[in-house]
């Protein structure tokens, strides 16, 4: 078999035929250059309506890219067709290997989805010798294709929570329902009026069939619940509750009690020193050293052994199933904070007593936000890979191609 017959039984460029290719050399690289010319025994159809045309307008030769063939980089030199369409007016042929005014085949753009799934866009575009404006674009129309619009029918418990977008404190809130793992809506800002084009988009009948949306303690995304979804019981999960005791309560007792042992420099030093170890859970303080340091530590001083103490205690909330045994271990843990005379402690306790209901509602919407973390740790990652992404629609898109959901 010629050449010739053999790239073009291997092209399968329908209505096209093969009539001649030449190799050249471009810089560093090989190149394989196809010409091809329009097969006239087939009818051509309108790019528009599908249908058969009576008749061809003009055509124009430009040069599009194909798939790779061995070592060689693939050029196609074609004269795309006009058709006289009695419906829609000129208009480009219809080709099932080519999309109108599209600059590479629809193999090639398929290559190039695929790859941009595990690569950057920067790596994919120095594969195949592309712009990476191109990668980018062919990328993004195809995740469009496939993700289409999101199916919001039969939603009722989402979770609610925010991620770093750029540098400068500047977020953006994802929606997910958990039940699923899957991504519904991702906007920009972690304002009311940033997460206000979601309940747009989930519409009356969606907000009213909301029963649980939980979240951390953010006040923007309480107020808009409450005005967009009333029957919607907000939940408080157990991570976002014990991290911010940690900040506003063990970091502060402990540099409070730093400074006041500042004569003593052994005892300062020990202080100073065990922030991460107060942090920590106690399960997870597993190396033989650090035990010995957290129990000396506790033991030697009463303020950070109460705080370390009360901050155990408080996750056994999370583990009620009944709203009455819960209301009354709230009770009894209120009252030894408020007996303390830990000052940060007492004002952390206090603050949390507004968000009581939402606590509770943990009963009987046992949820959390650990797939929420989990998928902002991806997001990070998808983030990292790409050295960030100037489109937030195109990086909307590839959080949601991450997480389409189960079941």
């Amino acid at each position: 078999m010629a050449p010739e017959e053999c790239i073009a039984a291997l092209g399968g460029w329908e209505g096209y035929e093969l009539c001649g290719w030449r190799q050249e050399r471009r810089g560093e690289g090989s190149w394989c250059v196809l010409r091809l010319r329009r097969d006239r025994r087939r009818p051509a159809y309108c790019s528009g309506c599908w249908r058969e045309a009576p008749a061809l307008h003009d055509t124009e030769w430009r040069t599009v890219r194909d798939l790779p063939m061995f070592e060689h980089a693939v050029e196609l030199e074609i004269p795309p067709v006009r058709v006289a369409c009695p419906h829609c007016g000129p208009k480009l042929e219809l080709l099932g290997w080519l999309d109108p005014y599209a600059r590479v085949t629809k193999r090639l753009a398929e290559s190039v989805s695929r790859l941009c799934a595990v690569m950057s866009i920067r790596h994919v575009a120095d594969y195949f010798g592309l712009n990476w404006k191109t990668v980018k674009n062919i990328d993004k129309r195809a995740l469009e294709r496939r993700l289409g619009p999101v199916d919001l029918k039969g939603v009722t418990v989402i979770g609610m929570d925010e991620f770093a977008i750029q540098r400068g404190h500047r977020y953006a809130t994802v929606v997910i329902e958990p039940a699923r793992k899957r991504v519904l809506w991702v906007g920009r800002e972690r304002s009311r009026e940033g997460i206000r084009p979601f309940f747009t988009l989930l519409g009356p009948e969606g907000c009213s069939a909301l029963e649980a949306v939980v979240m951390d303690m953010n006040g923007a995304f309480e107020q808009e619940v409450r005005a967009q979804a009333p029957q919607a019981q907000i939940v408080y999960d157990l991570f976002h509750v014990v991290a911010k005791y940690g900040r506003e309560v063990i970091d502060r007792v402990r540099v409070d009690e730093a400074n006041r042992l500042r004569t003593d420099r052994q005892a300062r030093r020990l202080v100073k020193g065990s922030r991460w170890l107060l942090l920590r859970n106690r399960e997870n303080v597993t190396r033989e050293a650090d035990q010995v340091r957290l129990k000396e530590l506790l033991a030697a001083n009463r303020a950070l052994m109460i705080t370390y103490v009360l901050k155990d205690d408080l996750k056994e909330l999370w583990s009620y199933r009944h709203e009455g045994y819960a209301r009354r271990f709230w009770n009894g843990w209120y009252r030894r904070a408020m007996r303390s005379r830990i000052e940060p402690l007492k004002a952390f306790a206090r603050k949390l007593r507004a968000y009581l209901p939402g606590l509770l509602a943990h009963c009987r919407y046992p949820l959390h936000t650990s797939v929420l973390e989990g998928i902002n740790n991806k997001i990070k990652v998808i983030k990292r890979m790409a050295y960030g992404f100037r489109d937030d629609e195109y990086f909307f898109l590839k959080i949601r191609a991450a997480f389409p959901g189960i079941g």
